[in-house]
């Protein structure tokens, strides 16, 4: 730790906004996995000039910056692997601007989801991306790692949504991309290149988001099926019946014992899988998709069907998906979130292949996630300390992507490469891909201070695991 450094950032952001003891560093040190960096400072700008001026300092000592929102993201992302300057970003939490008119809302990087969401539904207007963190993460994190969420089989993710950015390079020049116009087809599209590029070309310091009128009306439908069969062919006649579901969510059977152990919800444990539908828009629509949803899950063999009678009944039936996350960790204490994504007709091969692959490895793999679009999330439930197992968890990973690319998928959906998938990037991509995506880098980043180690940096890493195998 310089004191020089440490002079600057405290000139720039005030004392009371860098952090120095170790308590306060370890705090920014995880995110939503299990590895974990320690920083050698915390700092937390409040505005587009401090954060410019925190990445010349960074530049001028050659210190690598990891920018920072809530912590919750689920591939390494955040961790300042090299220690450094963790960036956070929380402060900036302002709401600017909303233009009722043209449909568009003005953020900083710090707003939480959840409030963006309150703010313009108080306006009669509707902001579809909903990570499932969306109570504690940010707005700024869900740009950076592209985020989705159960609706976006419906309204798209992250990405539809984000107009324009006002950015600072890791040289410290503040760039602005895009604009407020629905057409925009001037010069090479910079805020789709920024967007899911996960801290390593910029730091976002405003955001231009697209909104839409907020629906009418919404029903809820809960499907318990015998056999995952059922559930799995559910899903294509949905949407050949001409309905789009907002969202249309899968929790197989080991998901499904011990959301029921951990809460007691009376959930049937001889169910093999769960759906939970959701339609929404006009409310006579809404009524007649609702009833033809159930009985698509009738006709499908499903041996209960439940719809919601309001939007009480409707958060009921979200309980048990909100809550398998959690759940999962009675099996052991550390999770390995994946986010394998398939084409939606192979939702039923990759199930098949991902319980093949937890007998092979005697892992827990409970799998849930977003069936209406092939984002599934197979979680390895493991213990961190036990060599061997992480051994086996190792292999399993790369089997897990091994069928997803097979498939027809991608690595990741929507939690990003970060730290955790770097070192599976060589099966989604050839050699001369990876070469452009660390040419466009350079480019932003010739000194790479900005999140080094991650996406197409973060190959010559040592395995996530086995440098877990130490933790």
């Amino acid at each position: 730790m310089s004191d020089i450094v440490v002079q600057a950032l405290t000139k720039i952001v005030g004392k009371e906004n860098i952090l120095l003891s170790l308590e306060e560093r370890m705090c920014y040190a995880y995110d939503g996995t299990f590895r974990s960096f320690l920083p050698d400072y915390v700092v937390r700008p409040a505005c587009t000039k401090e954060v410019q001026e925190i990445l010349l300092l960074a530049g001028e000592h050659g210190i690598p910056v990891y920018p920072r929102g809530a912590g919750t993201g689920l591939s390494g992302g955040s961790v300042p692997i090299n220690g450094g300057i963790a960036m956070d970003l929380i402060r900036m939490n302002k709401i600017l601007e909303l233009d009722k008119a043209n449909l568009i809302v003005v953020v900083e990087p710090g707003v939480v989801t959840a409030e963006l969401h309150k703010f313009v539904e108080s306006h009669g207007l509707y902001y579809p991306p909903d990570p499932a963190s969306l109570k504690s993460c940010t707005i700024g994190g869900n740009v950076a790692e592209g985020a989705g969420g159960p609706r976006a089989i419906k309204y798209g993710v992250t990405r539809d949504y984000v107009m324009g950015l006002e950015v600072v390079t890791p040289a410290g020049n503040v760039i602005k991309t895009g604009g407020r116009t629905v057409k925009n087809v001037s010069g090479y599209d910079l805020t789709r290149l920024m967007v899911g590029s996960e801290g390593t070309l910029g730091v976002f310091t405003k955001i231009i988001l697209k909104l839409i009128p907020k629906p009418e009306a919404k029903k809820t439908i809960l499907s318990i099926y015998p056999k995952l069969d059922g559930a799995a062919d559910t899903v294509p006649e949905i949407i050949n019946r001409g309905i789009i579901p907002a969202s249309l969510e899968i929790m197989d059977d080991v998901a499904i014992n011990c959301v029921e152990t951990h809460l007691h919800l009376g959930l049937p444990k001889d169910a093999e899988a769960i759906l939970l539908i959701e339609v929404d828009g006009d409310r006579e629509a809404v009524e007649r998709q609702g009833q033809v949803v159930a009985e698509i899950c009738k006709s499908n063999g499903a041996m209960e069907v439940k719809v919601a009678k309001d939007d009480k009944e409707a958060e009921e039936l979200w309980v048990a998906r909100r809550a398998v996350s959690a759940a999962i960790l009675q099996l052991n204490p550390t999770k390995v979130s994946e986010d394998a994504t398939v084409p939606r007709t192979a939702i039923p091969e990759m199930i098949r292949r991902l319980r093949k692959i937890s007998q092979k490895y005697n892992l827990p793999l409970p799998v849930y996630g977003h069936a209406g679009d092939g984002n599934l999330h197979p979680n390895i439930v493991c213990n961190k300390r036990d060599p061997e197992e992480m051994e086996r968890v190792e292999q399993a990973v790369r089997e897990i992507f091994e069928a997803t690319i097979e498939l027809g998928g991608t690595l990741t959906g929507e939690h990003g490469i970060g730290l955790m998938k770097a070192p599976f990037v060589n099966l989604q991509f050839s050699p001369e891909e990876i070469q452009y995506f660390r040419e466009i880098k350079k480019v932003f980043d010739p000194q790479n201070i900005l999140n080094p180690g991650k996406i197409f940096g973060g190959e010559e890493h040592e395995g996530l695991f086995s440098a877990a195998k130490r933790d």
